[in-house]
């Protein structure tokens, strides 16, 4: 220690004369300065400064020249006790900081080093041999440089070996139950690193790097950015980071996937991988990339450029690779039965706007943070054209092969369904068709006008589809059913919010209409048959009512059995609606049905024994329209 201390009077002196020969113009102006040092500080006495004066001279001087640099002298004086000692650190065979002693040692020594080259680097410019002599400090400081990597990667790997990388949780690790917790943990003193309180979602935890580590990390960190190799440091860090991240991801089993192959994948395996890239995404957001940021600002605290650097290159090949998968997602195949996992996607980016926001907004990383915010964009639109592709679906589903007996249709079922379940997602479809605007429906949303034009749609193929049944009663019974099933399904929804009550009551109306077609297009004929024309003359039945009572009798009964017949097969798939169709058939046939009979016991074409003409009495013709109609509604069944 004494050495060091002589070393560092020599280095002084050094310096004082070079400020006397900057500043002394003449002899006796240095030597004026000579005698302001010397009363200034005892080290600075003329005895010491004078014996090598001359070359404090001016550069103009002829003795200035004549005599060899003390400077240069006192520069390998030290080096060549800093070399020693430097070699001596280097030629262990175990890392130095195994030990606390040879650490600081080491880095006593490469302080005194980086501040000779400092001090003399001044007197270099006009010191061709000095300059020299500092090239050699220049590359022992390399060489010390290198040894301190390469103890820098050690202490990262052996710190993270130390600690467990991932660990399951336990209910006493749990913060208020569960959920990503409230912050960071670590000592009252803010010595620790923070660390992630558990997740008991994913079962995973991370521990940061020992206090002591990240101390000796900054120790190192720091010595080496002041001598400008804080670029070279931040390689070594991320190198051994990046693996700490990756090996964290790879714990949730989320595969590293091109585009194509996302593309390739099979619809249910990329179910799965969405569903594992939402937990990872949620879990290197809020937890891994967080705890990464306070690690590096911890081990390079105070130089915010380098720490920021650092940084970066840990988390970008993560958030590259969680960005890509969600890219690869919003270009995919737009199926509409791909909705659902789209929008899980299209919200978890949604929901981590603010940390990428947060994470991402220095000059190295803030191209994450855009690219974040553009590919959430991106799903967006993907969300926006699988709903275009619903509109095509069913704009192209044929009219041909009508459904039997009149009931619900496929594509009925399938679009109500599917838009009901999307609605769940009302509040993010409102934010995803927030600027689709152009059918302009004044006082509706965006997602209101989406899906009002669905409907539109949908009910347009209905009745293109109705047109193929032959039998116009069966036709208003399609839509009549299709129709019910479609208002029931608005009603009792978020559906019926975003229509309104005006869509609802007009669409009801509708439904009434096609009913009452249905009775006017089968059992208006029918009771047609049974009316009574006490004018004799000609009707629109065209001239039915003038025939004899037993004919029309016969009539009748041919009416009703072929409508039994054929309307049996039918399809009401609605309980309260077959009761109700019913009804309004006996309501409107039972009456006429009771006049006739009474008007035909009183005519003379009854004879004695009216009853035999009578096939079916009021009450069997109830009991056949309540056991006959309709029998079919098993096949038309609500789901």
């Amino acid at each position: 220690m004494a050495d060091n201390n002589i070393n560092g009077e020599e280095k002084l002196i050094a310096v004082a004369r070079q400020i006397a020969k900057s500043l002394g113009h003449s002899n006796s102006m240095t030597d004026d300065i000579f005698n302001i040092f010397s009363t200034f500080d005892g080290r600075f006495s003329r005895d010491k400064l004078l014996p090598l004066s001359d070359n404090m001279l001016p550069d103009n001087h002829p003795k200035s020249v004549e005599k060899p640099s003390s400077a240069v002298a006192t520069v390998e004086e030290c080096l060549n006790s800093l070399e020693a000692q430097i070699s001596h650190s280097l030629s262990f065979d175990r890392p130095l900081w195994f030990d606390p002693t040879d650490s600081s040692a080491f880095l006593e020594v490469l302080d005194e080093l980086i501040a000779t080259i400092r001090d003399f680097a001044p007197l270099a410019r006009d010191n061709k041999a000095l300059a020299v002599t500092l090239d050699r400090a220049d590359e022992l400081l390399q060489s010390a440089i290198f040894k301190l990597e390469e103890e820098f990667r050690g202490l990262i790997q052996r710190g993270a070996d130390s600690f467990d990388l991932t660990r399951e949780s336990s209910d006493s690790d749990s913060d208020d139950g569960g959920g990503y917790g409230g912050g960071y943990g670590g000592d009252d003193g803010g010595g620790d690193i923070p660390v992630a309180h558990p997740m008991t979602d994913f079962n995973i935890v991370i521990d940061a790097l020992p206090a002591s580590t990240i101390n000796d990390l900054h120790e190192i960190a720091r010595r080496m950015v002041l001598v400008e190799y804080g670029r070279e440091c931040s390689h070594v860090y991320s190198a051994c980071r990046r693996e700490f991240l990756e090996e964290s991801l790879s714990r949730l089993w989320l595969q590293k996937l091109s585009t194509d192959e996302v593309q390739k994948l099979p619809w249910p395996e990329l179910e799965d991988e969405i569903e594992r890239w939402c937990k990872s995404a949620v879990f290197s957001l809020r937890i891994l990339f967080p705890s990464e940021r306070r690690l590096c600002d911890r081990i390079f605290f105070g130089f915010p450029s380098t720490s920021d650097f650092a940084f970066m290159e840990v988390c970008r090949g993560s958030a590259i690779q969680l960005l890509n998968f969600a890219d690869a997602v919003a270009i995919s195949s737009r199926s509409p039965e791909r909705l659902f996992k789209v929008l899980d996607v299209y919200e978890t980016l949604r929901d981590l706007i603010p940390e990428f926001e947060i994470l991402f907004s220095d000059q190295y990383c803030v191209f994450l943070r855009n690219e974040a915010v553009a590919i959430w964009k991106r799903v967006g639109e993907a969300i926006r054209g699988i709903f275009m592709e619903l509109e095509n679906l069913i704009r192209r589903d044929p009219a041909k092969n009508p459904v039997p007996g009149g009931g619900l249709h496929p594509i009925t079922r399938y679009v109500m369904n599917y838009i009901r379940a999307a609605c769940k997602s009302q509040q993010t479809l409102e934010q995803v068709f927030e600027e689709e605007r152009e059918r302009g429906m004044s006082g509706m949303s965006s997602l209101s006008v989406q899906m009002a034009w669905i409907m539109e749609l949908l009910e347009s193929n209905l009745e293109a589809k109705s047109k193929t049944y032959k039998d116009a009663a069966l036709s208003s019974l399609f839509m009549m059913n299709n129709g019910r099933y479609i208002v029931q399904k608005v009603k009792d929804s978020e559906l019926g919010l975003l229509l309104g009550e005006d869509w609802i009551r007009k669409h009801s109306v509708k439904v009434r209409q096609f009913q009452m077609n249905y009775q006017r297009n089968t059992w208006n004929k029918v009771v047609g048959v049974l009316k009574v024309d006490n004018g004799g003359g000609s009707n629109a039945n065209g001239g039915q009512n003038s025939r004899p009572l037993k004919e029309r009798f016969k009539m009748f009964n041919a009416y009703f059995e072929e409508i039994l017949k054929i309307q049996s097969s039918w399809v009401v798939f609605d309980d309260q609606l077959r009761e109700d169709l019913k009804m309004s058939v006996i309501q409107n046939l039972l009456p006429a049905y009771r006049i006739f009979i009474g008007k035909f016991q009183n005519s003379a074409e009854a004879g004695r024994n009216p009853e035999k003409h009578i096939k079916y009495s009021v009450e069997d013709v109830e009991a056949q329209i309540n056991n006959e109609l309709f029998r079919g509604n098993s096949n038309g069944g609500r789901r």
